[in-house]
């Protein structure tokens, strides 16, 4: 398939730069077989039947987003530069991949200095990003970030307003419990405690992964043949106890619900075989387009995505090409909002 296949006019107007209060009272377009309902995501215990399995991701953002001054001695005497810094993967050594702006005022050995606390030395640097070595590690290292950084919201909402405050409540969800992700899973954004509770109360059970997600999951995709696309990697875990909720579940005749095309992704890498799932963990770079045949995922609960983005042919591998296109017509008609603080979709083949 080509890449235009993906495409879609969006007004910009429709974009979200701040979620709504309360979270489920986002809207949910139902899309079921082939009829499409408009619900809220507070009515998902008059959806959701006892026995369903929902998957979440338990990763949590970090405030990625740094702004600091490069500090480098020349022969004149030392220079600076202030450059903005995107943390995007931890590496085995305690060090850290990052983009970085201007990337060009940047060189290995040079000094950027964050806070009187944080410092980090460039140990180096490539045509795309650089590799951080940092003055701190573990605890006193997290402080030092969670004072310093800023969320790192993505490219459409920065580049309408600033990260703030209010952020770091709005873009963390509430079962985020282990950190390490640079984008937020978005489609858990909807969930509060509350609606958790009567989720449970009712039957439905819940499975908990992990997928840290990437600063990758926002790169266009720059191919016209989709084949030729290669996925970014992102480390994830399925535990023995997740493994085996989704497994019970299956052969108990209840649908396993992904929340997140995150959850969906890693699910869909550690299945063993249809219905059958083993603990895992490590990167994957799975890459869902139509003809995937899914093991594992029975339905979908995700967001509104961009076009001709990697998102947008994994829905299209769940639900088919022609019933998202007619699915995304129905929202840009309904004025749903869209992206990562926008409304959600929950679809079900």
């Amino acid at each position: 398939m080509k890449l235009s296949d993906f495409d879609f006019d969006l007004p910009e107007e429709l974009i979200a730069t701040r979620p709504v209060r309360p979270r489920p009272a986002a809207r949910l377009l139902l899309g079921q077989g082939d009829a499409i309902a408009d619900r809220h995501v507070g009515d998902l215990p008059d959806i959701l039947r006892p026995g369903d399995l929902l998957v979440i991701n338990t990763t949590k953002v970090i405030p990625a987003r740094l702004t600091g001054q490069r500090l480098r001695d020349t022969a004149q005497g030392p220079v600076t530069a202030r450059v903005e810094i995107t943390l995007t993967e931890p590496q085995p050594d305690g060090s850290w991949r990052a983009l970085a702006k201007p990337l060009r005022k940047l060189a290995a050995g040079d000094v950027i200095a964050f806070t009187d606390a944080l410092q980090a030395e460039v140990a180096e640097r490539s045509a795309e990003d650089v590799v951080l070595r940092f003055n701190l590690s573990g605890a006193a290292f997290d402080t030092a970030l969670d004072q310093a950084g800023q969320m790192p919201l993505p490219p459409y909402i920065a580049g309408r307003r600033a990260a703030d405050a209010q952020d770091r409540e709005d873009y963390q969800t509430v079962f985020a419990r282990d950190a390490g992700a640079v984008a937020a899973p978005t489609a858990s954004l909807h969930f509060d405690s509350p609606l958790l509770e009567r989720l449970r109360a009712m039957g439905v059970g819940f499975a908990e992964v992990t997928l840290h997600v990437g600063a990758g999951t926002f790169l266009p995709v720059k191919v016209d043949d989709i084949r030729d696309h290669r996925m970014h990697a992102e480390w994830g875990q399925v535990t023995e106890d997740a493994a085996r909720r989704i497994s019970a579940t299956k052969a108990a005749g209840g649908r396993v619900i992904a929340v997140g095309t995150t959850a969906l992704r890693l699910i869909e890498t550690a299945a063993t075989a249809p219905g059958q799932i083993s603990a895992w963990s490590g990167k994957t770079d799975i890459f869902i387009t139509p003809g995937f045949r899914f093991q594992l995922a029975d339905g979908l609960m995700t967001n509104f995505h961009l076009p001709k983005s990697t998102l947008m042919m994994l829905v299209s591998a769940l639900m088919g090409p022609a019933r998202i296109r007619a699915i995304y017509a129905h929202a840009i008609a309904q004025r749903y909002r869209f992206f990562s603080y926008g409304d959600a979709s929950l679809l079900l083949p």
